[in-house]
């Protein structure tokens, strides 16, 4: 089995292509150990010293590190614990887990329903495609007084240039379409 490994705009932040796909449906951002009970590939990722966060998307894994880690020597354990995952052939979730979609509730006013599926449609069909080529995701949390939140996983999370994407990227796209959007906020 080969591994690819591509950067992300996170230098925090590797993605890892283990040429195969890794959730049928959805993603999961797992920040902690105790997140990574849902998986058995998170759980053995999290015992690689170095290792803050792991995100699963459909083809790609992005692993996070500590700022006091360096990639040179956590690298091999990180893709050891992959390879050595998709040969057991393990499931990647365990039991209840496999509904790994972001379920924090929406918020939004029922007047602006429209809105928001316009909203909606644009973050998935021009804005997760190219976010997923970095490593990350990026959800859509809520709309109120024109300032869309959204919840940003993955590589995208703590990335030095996640600001300019929400404000330059994000914020004019959809400001460009629906004029009652105002502000891009990260939640």
């Amino acid at each position: 089995m080969f591994i690819q490994t591509e950067a992300t705009p996170n230098p925090a932040t590797l993605k890892f292509l283990p040429g195969r796909t890794v959730m049928d449906a959805g993603t999961l951002d797992l920040r902690s150990t105790a997140d990574a009970a849902a998986s058995p590939l998170a759980q053995h990722l999290f015992t690689v010293s170095g290792v803050a966060g792991v995100f699963f998307g459909s083809d790609f894994i992005s692993v996070t590190k500590t700022d006091d880690s360096d990639w040179p020597q956590i690298k091999p354990a990180i893709l050891g614990a992959i390879m050595e995952h998709f040969v057991s052939g393990a499931p990647l979730l365990a039991g209840a887990a496999a509904a790994a979609e972001d379920l924090e509730d929406e918020f939004f006013d029922a007047k602006d329903t429209e809105t928001v599926d316009t909203i909606k449609e644009l973050i998935e069909s021009r804005v997760r495609p190219a976010v997923a080529n970095d490593g990350g995701d990026i959800t859509f949390k809520g709309f109120r007084d024109g300032v869309v939140f959204l919840h940003m996983k993955g590589a995208c999370a703590g990335c030095p240039s996640s600001t300019a994407t929400l404000r330059h990227g994000i914020q004019n796209l959809l400001r460009h379409y629906l004029p009652d959007v105002v502000e891009v906020r990260p939640v």
